[in-house]
């Protein structure tokens, strides 16, 4: 049997945390009537389909750290992200759908860039829906710690209420700096 992978990332546009990318072969029998695109779905529906997915598929998580992103920008850092989800998947897949135009760069791989893969792609779909899930977790999580940015709402992006905040509060290390608005603010 031809094992065939999606794979997508999240929090590209946020202005904190890492960017965070999945990989999902999914199982044969899996309702793949179910997966869309995590961003047409609610919180409660996308953690409900995580479970599903995980249950039933091979997965994995790959990240880049804010200095990753700040090192090599957020396209690069993206596609690390991408890589390193693809490396710690238990089986090899024989062809891995990418969602969007860029490939990341990985040797023995056949890889296909796939535009709105998202919404095309159970696969894609499915790693939408744990790449969000994963990185809404860990930003949930980094809320607690940091009152007052309301990140367990906004996740980092840039909201009036973040931004109102990050002009009250300051930037944290948890911030992209060389994200904008987040220069002006240095």
């Amino acid at each position: 049997m031809r094992l065939i992978a999606g794979v997508d990332e999240v929090g590209r546009g946020s202005l904190i945390g890492p960017v965070y990318a999945a990989a999902v072969i999914l199982n044969r029998t899996i309702d793949k009537k179910l997966l869309k695109d995590s961003k047409s779905l609610n919180k409660s529906n996308r953690e409900v389909l995580s479970k599903y997915i995980k249950k039933n598929s091979i997965w994995a998580v790959g990240r880049a750290t804010v200095a990753e992103i700040e090192k090599k920008n957020i396209l690069q850092a993206s596609l690390l992200a991408m890589k390193r989800a693809i490396k710690k998947l238990k089986k090899k897949p024989h062809l891995i759908f990418i969602d969007g135009n860029k490939l990341p760069k990985i040797k023995n791989y056949h890889l296909k860039a796939v535009i709105k893969g998202d919404q095309k792609i159970p696969s894609i779909s499915a790693a939408s829906i744990i790449a969000k899930v994963s990185r809404d977790k860990m930003i949930t999580n980094l809320s607690k710690k940091f009152d007052g940015y309301c990140w367990d709402q906004n996740f980092g992006y840039g909201t009036k209420q973040h931004l109102k905040a990050i002009k009250k509060l300051g930037i944290t290390k948890h911030h992209r700096v060389t994200f904008n608005p987040i220069m002006s603010y240095k």
